[in-house]
């Protein structure tokens, strides 16, 4: 029985970690990273941030620490892959986005932009900022166990929430594809997995509780899956879907001008005549 519990420990370990291989195979494969959420990132790297700091107020299995420190480097080198991978927009998109209003852009971006920035950099920076409110805590607030035990709740409950992005991004496109199969295959089958592990090993209430409900919502992407299959997502420009796509300059040209496709030789004759 202890050669099997030390199996599962490092299963827990660097199971959950290896399921993105196949999403960066994907990604890299596609150049292209508009089916997989860059959200997940956010929410795998802060909840697990946030459960380092837990474990130095409440020690629980050495294994779900490894598994947090392997999954923010995973989650970084995906998140790096992402930022690097994103789909080119179409000259026309551009132009239209330039021509909404102030007031409509507003309504459609997060407030500063959060986790949609352009430079890894800005992530990295971010994730530090958020490292030191936590080192700020620990050492203002550590003593007190009820503080202890809310980080734990809020990083369970944060990782709880990680199928929520694909779920959303799966619903806006109205497709699966791009979204790597054994990635889900990874969370339903990991998930289930470490809730028995939590129970078998009486881990803290927070991890029973935030993986039961994890468990569900994989199961609400695998439903998205079945129902989508292999449709291609839906109200994409058609110069979108080739990645990369060089930009007709002439025609982007041609609708900043005042005369469109027009030639402006051809327009003076007419005003001429």
């Amino acid at each position: 029985m202890g050669f099997i519990g030390d199996l599962a420990a490092v299963g827990m370990a660097v199971g959950p970690p290896l399921i993105y291989v196949d999403q960066v195979r994907k990604i890299l494969k596609a150049r292209d990273s508009s089916g997989f959420s860059i959200d997940i990132c956010a929410v795998v790297i802060i909840a697990n941030i946030t459960r380092c700091f837990f474990y130095l107020g409440h020690r629980f299995e050495t294994s779900l620490i490894v598994q947090s420190i392997l999954l923010i480097t995973s989650q970084l080198f995906l998140l790096s892959l992402c930022i690097h991978n994103r789909p080119t927009r179409s000259s026309q998109e551009r132009i239209d986005n330039e021509q909404q209003s102030f007031a409509s852009r507003m309504l459609k971006q997060r407030p500063f932009n959060f986790w949609q920035w352009d430079r890894l950099g800005s992530y990295l920076e971010f994730l530090a900022g958020f490292i030191v409110v936590m080192v700020i805590i620990h050492f203002a607030l550590g003593w007190s166990s009820s503080v202890v035990e809310s980080l734990g709740l809020i990083a369970l409950g944060l990782e709880s929430t990680l199928p929520i992005p694909q779920l959303l991004s799966n619903y806006r496109r109205r497709s699966t594809e791009g979204f790597s199969d054994l990635v889900l295959a990874g969370w339903l089958g990991g998930d289930i997995f470490k809730t028995g592990f939590y129970l078998a090993r009486h881990s803290p209430m927070q991890f029973t509780i935030c993986g039961a409900i994890t468990v569900l919502l994989d199961l609400c992407v695998l439903a998205q899956r079945l129902i989508y299959r292999d449709r291609a997502p839906q109200n994409l420009p058609e110069d979108e879907q080739i990645i990369g796509a060089p930009i007709d300059h002439e025609h982007e040209l041609a609708l900043h001008s005042p005369y469109g496709d027009m030639d402006p030789e051809d327009d003076s004759r007419q005003r001429t005549s």
